[in-house]
């Protein structure tokens, strides 16, 4: 009877493992922005003000995630201590994706590549309030009824935070796009830019082509610096012209997940148990 129920425990853990699958190994920090999902793109809920850039030039060692975080500028809080004026200058932390993320005329929403520990370590978009303000980057874009307008700025992080090989773009990019009424920041996005890639599990993985390749992987952090390089802390956003949309490419994490493997093993182990235990019983 023992015996039998040990199974039964064996048989279930293996059977919850393989179901979970790559999920359960996904921390929340690198799963979103996942367009169709609530939540924010680092972690759930609102993690408040991080401060203007978030880059204190202290050191972090452990494990980060390299993957875009999701802000929007909160107008409300342009009047706090600390605030560097403008209309809006603290950006926080979304608790929607862009997919899900419906923005009226007028939002301000930021995208920043960096290697993040947790949401609490996010990096911010670089830039001052007034070169991140609605009324700077969609100066002349005049309100249309029918539609909505949505001002973007794209940082694409620092040389120290770019996968081994590439180089990002110039930046931050301060884009103005326009989409119909109802429309997400996942349609903005695909209006001024693209190409966008996602992974199989819908994981916002490149914006304008960047990075070619990878999808929130873990990066040892080895004591690395926090601080922004290259004297690239107080960038501004550069207004830029429309880009071409373009459709989102799936892209699969590649090999299989630890967890199936897991749970495979333990089913293998399972049956060499079963067997052994039938062959005592017939001797």
């Amino acid at each position: 009877m023992r015996g039998a129920r040990r199974a039964a425990v064996v048989t279930g853990v293996a059977g919850v493992l393989l179901c979970l699958g790559p999920a359960s190994l996904v921390p929340q920090a690198a799963a979103l922005p996942r367009p169709g999902e609530t939540g924010g793109t680092g972690g759930s809920g609102d993690t408040g003000d991080t401060g203007d850039t978030g880059d204190t030039g202290d050191t972090r060692s452990g494990t980060g995630y390299r993957y875009w975080s999701f802000w929007e500028l909160d107008p409300d809080r342009s009047g706090d201590p600390g605030d560097t004026g403008g209309e809006g200058s603290h950006w926080r932390y979304a608790t929607r994706g862009p997919g899900t993320l419906r923005p009226l005329d007028g939002d301000v929403v930021g995208l920043r590549f960096a290697v993040t520990v947790n949401s609490g370590d996010a990096r911010t978009p670089r830039g001052d309030a007034d070169a991140s303000s609605f009324g700077t980057i969609c100066a002349g874009e005049p309100a249309e009824a029918g539609t909505r307008r949505v001002a973007l700025v794209v940082d694409f992080g620092v040389p120290a935070d770019a996968p081994d090989g590439e180089t990002p773009p110039e930046g931050p990019r301060a884009l103005c796009a326009r989409v119909p009424d109802g429309g997400t920041v996942a349609d903005a996005l695909a209006e001024t830019a693209g190409p966008l890639r996602y992974n199989a599990q819908g994981l916002l993985c490149a914006v304008s082509g960047y990075p070619r390749r990878g999808c929130g992987e873990a990066v040892a952090l080895d004591d690395r610096p926090t601080g922004e390089a290259e004297g690239e802390a107080g960038a501004d956003p550069a207004p830029e012209g429309d880009a071409d949309a373009s459709d989102t490419a799936a892209e699969g994490n590649g090999g299989p997940p630890v967890t199936f493997l897991l749970g495979a093993a333990l089913v293998v182990l399972l049956a060499v148990t079963t067997g052994l235990r039938a062959r005592r019983r017939r001797s």
